[in-house]
């Protein structure tokens, strides 16, 4: 004998796979769960991309700080805009501002060049060295008869003349800081590379630089100039300092 259905439902499962039509079977529909990568996917990313930015920092840490140049930076010196073949620019000392260095009265440098130089001389002569002093001062009026009648004289190219002698208005003599210098004992090896094998020169190589002297043209000089071992500079005071090395642009 039945018995009578009672009121409550007999709970249902959930239909397999096999439960559903043919038509929503064969259809590829990917579950929620395969539209998402896998948690240690995420996690391995998440890792690498990690490392990859304490590397980064690291990197940059450890290299050198970039510093801002400016554009003209790396250019070379800019040359004195009226240089010429290898010389710089120089205005002529005031007349007021020369001091004579030699007996006759004749050679004359500027005031702080002149009182060193005297210095020099008398360290020198205490060493048993003899200076003799050949050129200082030289108006541009001057410098052309240097320049243009010895080039004829010796039938030069204006090139080779300025190897070894500055164009009127581009020499250090101008300015009342350049000196000319000899050996009183030889006199010989005046104004010629042969002074640097004289008891003078080797002298103020190792003194010179005491009284603010230094060589113009020493060899290999980056002005080109020939090698002239007589010729020095007094660069002892802001006015010479400024006076040669603004001239190159330095």
């Amino acid at each position: 004998m039945n018995r009578p259905t009672t009121g409550k439902s007999k709970k249902l499962s959930a239909p397999s796979f096999d439960d559903l039509p043919e038509a929503i079977r064969e259809t590829d529909v990917a579950s929620p769960k395969s539209q998402r990568p896998a948690r240690w996917v995420v996690a391995a990313a998440a890792i690498v991309s990690l490392v990859g930015l304490i590397l980064g920092i690291r990197a940059l840490q450890n290299s050198s700080p970039i510093v801002a140049v400016p554009p003209n930076a790396l250019a070379s010196p800019s040359p004195n805009s009226d240089r010429i073949l290898g010389h710089y620019s120089y205005t002529e000392a005031p007349e007021k501002e020369l001091e004579s260095v030699s007996a006759d009265g004749g050679i004359k440098l500027r005031q702080p060049a002149a009182r060193a130089y005297t210095a020099m001389v008398a360290a020198a002569q205490a060493d048993g060295v003899s200076i003799a002093v050949l050129s200082g001062y030289r108006s541009i009026k001057e410098q052309e008869g240097v320049f243009f009648e010895v080039k004829q004289e010796r039938s030069q190219s204006v090139t080779d003349r300025a190897n070894v002698s500055a164009p009127p208005g581009h020499s250090e003599h101008h300015t009342g800081y350049a000196i000319d210098i000899g050996d009183g004992n030889v006199p010989a090896t005046n104004l010629s590379p042969e002074f640097e094998n004289t008891a003078a020169f080797k002298w103020l190589e190792t003194n010179a630089t005491k009284y603010n002297f230094e060589l113009s043209f020493p060899k290999n000089n980056i002005q080109g100039v020939t090698y002239e071992p007589w010729h020095w500079r007094f660069v002892g005071d802001r006015t010479s300092l400024e006076t040669f090395f603004k001239a190159r642009g330095k």
